[in-house]
């Protein structure tokens, strides 16, 4: 073979980028597709590409700056020690980032696990490349099987090693297990339906509570179904006469007229928030009820705090009008 030719194959073998940095870099490019692109973030695809994202790509590129050459480890325990890293570095940026403006949340902590992945698997790349090429790290798929093989089985090895490996092996496959688990078949927790109202600037102040009769007046109620399964609510909102009576110290309810009604259905986990417009037609009236009934409505025949009583949730303004 001519020495050029020796030259050249050597320097294009020497440069070459590492295929299993590459392919941590594409990972991490497939996982962020498959969380903000429609319809594929809402298929299976985000767990598929997001699991390893979190669990074992941040760590395999750090133990690759760390560990240049094919011999510093061996494959299982660069292996164990990539999902090790992952769940400590993952927290770890978690915690840088609680103390920014940003904050905890799905953007940056993606963007900040991409900068890292992206940083280490240039560190990476230039020190396995500073090495010689038969020290530099490679990934020929038969020699990794081949050597996890050995590690748990070469009669060579100690029982104590052999014994350790299966462990450490065993603890990989249950984490990883019990992660796709919890993600993939989620605990159901407490069933509940949110109710809020807010006033006119979207925040829970400025509420309509001195105004003339017969003008109309709006908040934006809230409802939010967590009861694990489609719900079909009732909204009201009612006008009351409340009187209190000192000697007993208990109030009574005098009169109750419905201003206004409507329904929504809504999935599981969603929200819905809408302007309610209620007018108060009469004077006397000293209390708005905000009235919120999962699916059973009582016929208007019930009314007074028997119809509040069977409500699932409800909010009141105390009221003056002119």
């Amino acid at each position: 073979m001519p020495p050029h030719q020796s030259l050249r194959e050597g320097l294009i073998q020497t440069i070459r980028p590492p295929a299993d940095l590459i392919a941590a870099l594409v990972w991490t490019a497939l996982a962020l597709i498959a969380v903000y692109l429609p319809i594929v973030n809402q298929s299976p695809l985000r767990i598929l590409f997001g699991l390893p994202l979190v669990l074992f790509v941040p760590g395999y590129v750090l133990i690759a700056a760390l560990f240049p050459r094919s011999d510093d480890l061996d494959w299982i325990e660069r292996i164990a020690l990539s999902f090790g890293l992952s769940i400590a570095v993952v927290p770890l940026i978690g915690l840088g980032l609680n103390y920014t403006p940003w904050g905890i949340r799905l953007d940056p902590m993606l963007v900040s696990l991409s900068l890292f992945t992206l940083a280490m698997a240039v560190a990476a790349t230039i020190r396995r490349l500073s090495l010689p090429v038969e020290e530099q790290l490679t990934i020929p798929a038969a020699a990794v099987v081949t050597g996890i093989r050995a590690e748990l089985f070469e009669a060579g090895q100690s029982k104590v090693d052999r014994a350790l490996s299966i462990i450490m092996l065993i603890s990989i496959l249950t984490a990883i297990g019990t992660t796709v688990y919890v993600i993939a078949v989620p605990k159901e927790g407490e069933h509940f339906s949110e109710f809020y109202i807010l006033g006119a600037e979207g925040k829970a102040a400025d509420y309509p509570t001195s105004f003339a009769l017969n003008t109309p007046q709006w908040v934006t109620v809230g409802v939010g179904n967590h009861e694990y399964r489609n719900v079909t609510y009732t909204v009201e909102a009612q006008a009351v006469n409340q009187s209190f009576d000192p000697a007993t110290n208990t109030s009574t309810i005098d009169r109750m007229q419905v201003l206004n009604r409507y329904q929504v259905t809504l999935a599981q986990n969603t929200t819905d928030e809408q302007k309610l417009t209620f007018t108060v037609p009469k004077p006397g009236y000293n209390e708005i009820q905000f009235l919120l009934f999962n699916e059973t409505v009582p016929n208007d025949s019930v009314t007074g705090q028997e119809r509040i009583d069977r409500s699932d949730r409800d909010l009141h303004l105390w009221i003056k009008t002119r």
